[in-house]
């Protein structure tokens, strides 16, 4: 009796596939000729699951924003309240060789996104998610009293996401200045800045 194959794992397998062959090779060597042998599989068994190169791109950089939104919905969170938010915006940081392959993966979609539609639209739905996630934080730092009297919820979370945005790609890019430590300190110093002064915050 033939094998069952379980479609979504194979899925899931070409897609790591190309994210291994974009970090060791760069995005133009991330074809469904390469990607097959770095699935192990033929070109045409690739193609069952992915008609084109760009179905192929789009479920991988999808399975990026997937696994983030996983980890951040399914972590239980404990210990103080500003803790938690802090642990939450640490999804979106390169602070474990895990996170790392997925933010370098991403960044090399970004540059992706200015030329294929598909891949633009996607990443437009997760830069919404991720906006919508720290709308959520600074949101609950008003809710729980902490924040300053002048806060301006919009701005404050478009300078959040802008600051996210910008230690995770130096960090990519310059690691030795952007250890985990320097990364949580910077966050956690802004959130600091949106708040009353408070000694802690239970």
């Amino acid at each position: 009796m033939p094998k069952k194959v379980d479609h979504t794992k194979r899925k899931i397998l070409i897609a790591e596939a190309t994210w291994n062959v974009i970090i060791r090779d760069g995005l133009e060597k991330a074809t469904v000729r390469e990607v097959a042998k770095e699935a192990d599989l033929s070109a045409g068994a690739l193609r069952h699951y992915f008609s084109t190169q760009s179905e192929m791109l789009a479920f991988s950089m999808k399975l990026v924003s997937d696994r983030v939104r996983e980890r951040a919905v399914g972590k239980h969170y404990t210990g103080p309240p500003l803790d938690a938010m802090l642990e939450l915006l640490c999804e979106f940081l390169p602070i474990d060789d895990e996170q790392r392959i997925e933010m370098e993966v991403w960044l090399v979609f970004s540059s992706r996104t200015l030329i294929d539609k598909k891949l633009h639209a996607l990443s437009r739905d997760v830069y919404l998610e991720m906006k919508q996630a720290i709308h959520q934080v600074i949101d609950g730092i008003i809710q729980l009293g902490f924040a300053k009297a002048d806060i301006n919820k919009e701005m404050e979370t478009r300078k959040l996401h802008a600051l996210i945005d910008g230690i995770a790609l130096h960090a990519l890019l310059h690691p030795d200045e952007y250890p985990v430590e320097n990364m949580m300190n910077l966050l956690q110093s802004h959130l600091k800045l949106l708040c009353i002064d408070k000694e802690e915050h239970a």
